[in-house]
């Protein structure tokens, strides 16, 4: 093999993708691994290193002597027809092997445009697709990650889901498969035995029932063993947690050359399309003794010159003002620079990021997600247009004069009145740089205002999980209002093509019976779904039309509260009943406060943990 990759790689753009051998790789003797683990990210080298579950993931693993965890990643096309050419089965990049000879292989589920690539490296590695077709010289094929919980489009194709946070249950999962396999135990023996493992979902254990509609009629357990709910796993002291004192360096550039410092998981803000808010919950911090501590062992043993803060919101963060003032102390000597992700526009973020941009001042970023007060009440984005005005005053004065804004389209109860909000809003950011004295402009760079819009898809465990997606045309619709008002020349408008959109809504809210939609639309020749220069839409289309699935049903009706939901038995904590409550609050236009300001009883209560019990 190694003779045949070498004259490969000479073949394709970018070998590094390919080879391994990166700074901080983990290797180990052979003879003494118990279980092999080869983790996946369906997408190519340089957006899968960027990403730190991976990052985690791998060196804790790793941490165990009679484990290895190897990686592996979706082959650009180049490098895929020659595997395909030559017979190369997709192998681990630690050691070369193939990855049907691993024990485990697992995918982080990142994103749902990246299914397509699932199935295509699954095959790669010549390893049947459907679940119900490996045999006991297969791999377990075990799928996390957010996607995970909504796992029914990808039930066929898995043969466990993990629920929740790696750190928690893996060590069990591996040490009943050692013990299972010692004892000369079936593939069948281990994945009934893992039934009783916190977070753990096999879906094979489970039958779903269908109405005449097409509704869910019922899911059901098939085995005495398999809960009715399977609940998410969480680490509830972040302290405590494993966090690697060393990050894999790649050899070649990535999407994120830098080290990684996770300051907290969860989010207070209950925004209500936000899938990653809610599924997080609680939120728990970390101590900025710890955060100070691990980034001196990063930057030592990586040599990056970057330290990102990572977190869904890290303006909310306790400490957050001695945790960016000990950074800078600690690290601006060093010409090691601080990214700083969106905060929120106070007096002190400003100052800090003078501290961090001393040399050239970057854009500022805001997320507004709706043109209108309204409109971002109905959504619980706790941002005013005062704040955003008041905000952009302030950094215009400090030396700022480049804006980005964050908004959707498509949201639940949106009018004309809102899309032109987007206008008025980009509009009136600008003419608050104006308010400059004349004199002052003249020594700064002309304002620049991009305003940005995504198409907005309805996710489960959030309060607009029954709504409604707009359709391909009505997306358009809206992006054409908004563009043909922007009349400002100091105001650029781009938008999300809404295809793309419109499939993410499909496979977000779909059933076990979209598997053969997934796998009619593979077989045609669908990969990299979410590159848009390989995104091929007809491709779609005829899979939904030769496999009769509508995708009106599954994207573009309003589900009543009383319909079961293809993710029912899947528990994050918060309760059904308080997603109910939000989707009637945002019907009325009311705020919903932060949990910090007043806990309202959403359930996340039940970890026992976190900011729930500060």
């Amino acid at each position: 093999m190694k003779e045949l990759m070498d004259e490969i790689l000479l073949r394709v753009e970018k070998p590094g993708r390919y080879i391994g051998n990166e700074i901080n790789m983990v290797t180990k003797p052979l003879e003494k691994v118990a279980v092999r683990f080869a983790f996946c990210f369906p997408d190519v080298y340089e957006v899968g290193m960027s990403h730190l579950g991976l990052q985690i993931l791998y060196f804790f693993l790793n941490r165990r002597e009679d484990v290895y965890c190897e990686r592996a990643f979706a082959p650009w096309t180049d490098m895929e027809a020659l595997m395909r050419e030559n017979e190369m089965p997709l192998y681990s990049l630690e050691t070369f092997t193939p990855l049907k000879e691993f024990d485990f292989v697992g995918f982080t589920l990142q994103y749902e445009m990246s299914y397509t690539n699932v199935l295509n490296m699954l095959d790669l590695a010549n390893i049947p697709l459907l679940a119900s077709e490996r045999g006991e010289d297969d791999p377990i094929i075990i799928g996390g990650g957010p996607c995970t919980y909504n796992p029914e489009p990808l039930a066929d194709f898995f043969d466990i889901f993990y629920i929740g946070e790696g750190e928690v249950s893996y060590d069990e999962l591996l040490d009943l498969y050692k013990s299972v396999k010692s004892e000369g135990g079936s593939r069948d023996e281990f994945l009934k035995k893992a039934l009783k493992i916190p977070g753990i979902y096999i879906p094979k254990f489970y039958d779903i029932s269908y109405n005449e509609d097409g509704t869910i009629k019922e899911i059901a357990p098939n085995h005495p063993d398999a809960p009715k709910t399977i609940r998410k796993v969480i680490c509830k002291n972040m302290d405590e947690v494993f966090y690697p004192e060393k990050q894999l360096v790649p050899l070649i550039e990535t999407v994120h050359d830098r080290v990684t410092l996770e300051v907290f998981r969860g989010c207070i803000r209950g925004c209500r399309f936000c899938q990653a808010g809610y599924v997080y919950r609680p939120v728990r911090e970390k101590q900025p003794e710890r955060l100070l501590k691990l980034a001196d062992k990063l930057i030592e043993s990586s040599g990056h010159e970057e330290i990102s803060l990572s977190s869904l919101s890290t303006g909310d963060y306790t400490h957050f003002k001695p945790l960016a003032e000990g950074l800078l102390d600690k690290f601006t000597k060093s010409n090691v620079s601080i990214s700083l992700p969106s905060l929120r526009i106070d007096a002190f973020s400003l100052d800090l990021m003078d501290k961090v941009q001393a040399v050239r001042k970057s854009g500022l970023t805001f997320a507004p997600e709706a043109g209108t007060q309204r409109l971002r009440d109905v959504i619980n984005k706790g941002i005013t247009e005062k704040e955003i005005l008041d905000g952009c005053g302030l950094a215009f004065e400090g030396g700022w004069s480049r804006v980005k804004l964050y908004f959707m389209v498509g949201l639940p109860t949106e009018t004309e009145e809102d899309l032109q909000g987007i206008v008025d809003l980009s509009d009136a950011i600008v003419m608050k740089y104006f308010e400059i004295p004349k004199e002052e402009r003249k020594k700064r760079p002309p304002v620049t205002v991009t305003a940005s819009s995504s198409c907005f898809v309805p996710k489960p465990f959030t309060a607009f999980q029954w709504e409604p997606q707009s359709t391909p045309e009505e997306f358009l619709a809206k992006t054409h209002y908004v563009k043909t008002h922007m009349k400002r020349k100091q105001v650029r408008y781009i938008y999300h093509e809404p295809d793309l959109s419109s499939l993410e809504g499909v496979l977000a809210r779909g059933d076990r019976r979209l598997g053969k939609l997934l796998l009619r639309v593979w077989e045609l020749g669908a990969k990299f779904d979410s590159w848009n220069e390989l995104f091929k839409y007809d491709l779609w289309l005829k899979a939904f039309e030769e496999t009769g699935i509508s995708a009106h049903f599954y994207a573009n009706r309003r589900r009543s509260y009383d319909e079961v939901l293809p993710w029912d038995h899947i528990s994050i904590g918060v309760s059904k009943r308080f997603f109910i409550e939000e989707a009637e609050r945002a019907r009325k236009e009311q705020v919903t406060p932060n949990c910090r300001t007043e806990c309202q009883n959403c359930g996340a209560k039940c970890f026992g943990g976190g900011v729930c019990f500060e």
